[in-house]
């Protein structure tokens, strides 16, 4: 038992067809060995009751099918064994080459090389696995591409603050620099928008492994629609733009987080009040089928069509320097995007530069 666990897929696949080739060529032999005498006799007993005189020369007739048989069997076995062994053989070795291949790519794409992938086959089988395989390499690809994007991201936003507070640092430790409320201002600034982006981070890494928890209940928006309106548009400059709310009082319920649902309409309003130095913001909801739609549209800076699928991306800014002068951290709509998605909800975006940008997401009826 121990000797046949220990053999190779090979071996295993080569035995198993020679004992089937075994057992059929046996059952063959005993069978025909056993019934095809009977049957010539009772075929010679036929003759002879149709008139035929058989009696003197049966037994020689008999003897002679014998003789036939066995060489006629000798030949059959030896011809279909060297055969069956052959087919055996070549199928072992087509399988085993592919999966060699499957085993020299694996080993490579464990050792980093994520652009291997493996080459279609013309075994159903062999196909599926390797379209399996494709796949989930695509993914780990993509998944580690991320990873270095986050990881050159985050080095790059955490470059500035840390650079400004040891700059400060070291003119204060120096002593050219003399300590003033200015200095220490900018330096809680900078502290703040270290603590900022971390928070930002934590949130999105578990909002994008699904760890967020949702607390998904039916609930009103209308409520919280006209609290935020109000609390932002206290906060507007009389030269800033305008703030409107446009909803029915009777909106439908929806089944989401209502924590969550505050989270989403902050970062959307705040990202309009912040590139729309003057004009006019609109917070509209209407419901369309089983979703609630709900619309913040404004008259600010816009975006270029070019930047258009990349706003939901981590890190992502049409102007590379824009966020960093308004306090963002680019990744407060990733972020947002994420947690209208684990509600059920999907967000989209459309924006003209110079023009303006609308962001509307949905959330599920309850």
């Amino acid at each position: 038992m121990y000797r046949i666990k220990s053999l190779s897929l090979a071996s295993r696949l080569f035995l198993s067809h020679l004992v089937v080739m075994v057992v059929g060529v046996a059952s063959l032999v005993v069978m025909s060995r056993i019934f095809s005498p009977q049957f010539f006799v009772l075929h010679l007993q036929h003759l002879e009751s149709r008139g035929m005189r058989l009696v003197g020369i049966r037994g020689e007739l008999v003897q002679g099918f014998e003789l036939a048989w066995r060489r006629s069997t000798f030949w059959s076995v030896l011809v279909g064994a060297t055969t069956a062994g052959g087919l055996s053989w070549w199928v072992c070795q087509r399988i085993l080459q592919r999966l060699s291949e499957m085993e020299k790519i694996t080993q490579e794409f464990a050792a980093g090389k994520f652009d291997t992938r493996l080459p279609p086959s013309d075994i159903p089988e062999f196909r599926q696995l390797s379209y399996s395989f494709n796949r989930m390499a695509d993914s780990i690809q993509n998944i580690e591409s991320r990873r270095r994007d986050l990881i050159s991201d985050m080095s790059h936003e955490l470059r500035t603050p840390l650079t400004v507070m040891r700059g400060y640092l070291e003119e204060l430790a120096d002593g050219n620099q003399e300590p003033n409320p200015q200095i220490y201002i900018q330096l809680i600034r900078e502290t703040k928008r270290l603590e900022r982006l971390v928070n930002d981070l934590q949130e999105l890494s578990k909002a994008e492994a699904g760890y967020l928890p949702i607390q998904a209940k039916p609930i009103n928006l209308q409520p919280l629609l006209v609290s935020l309106v109000i609390k932002f548009r206290e906060q507007l400059l009389e030269d800033g733009p305008t703030l409107e709310l446009q909803s029915p009082g009777n909106l439908p319920v929806v089944m989401a987080d209502i924590d969550r649902v505050e989270q989403i309409l902050i970062n959307l309003i705040g990202n309009a009040i912040r590139y729309t130095p003057a004009g006019k913001i609109i917070v509209s909801a209407h419901r369309d089928k089983n979703y609630l739609w709900i619309t913040i549209e404004d008259t600010g800076i816009g975006i270029a069509a070019d930047d258009l699928p990349h706003v939901f991306e981590r890190f992502w800014r049409a102007d590379k320097s824009r966020d960093r002068n308004f306090g963002g951290t680019g990744i407060g709509l990733a972020i947002t995007k994420c947690l209208v998605e684990l509600q059920g909800g999907k967000i989209e975006v459309e924006s003209q530069l110079n023009v303006g940008s609308k962001f509307r997401f949905c959330l599920p009826l309850a």
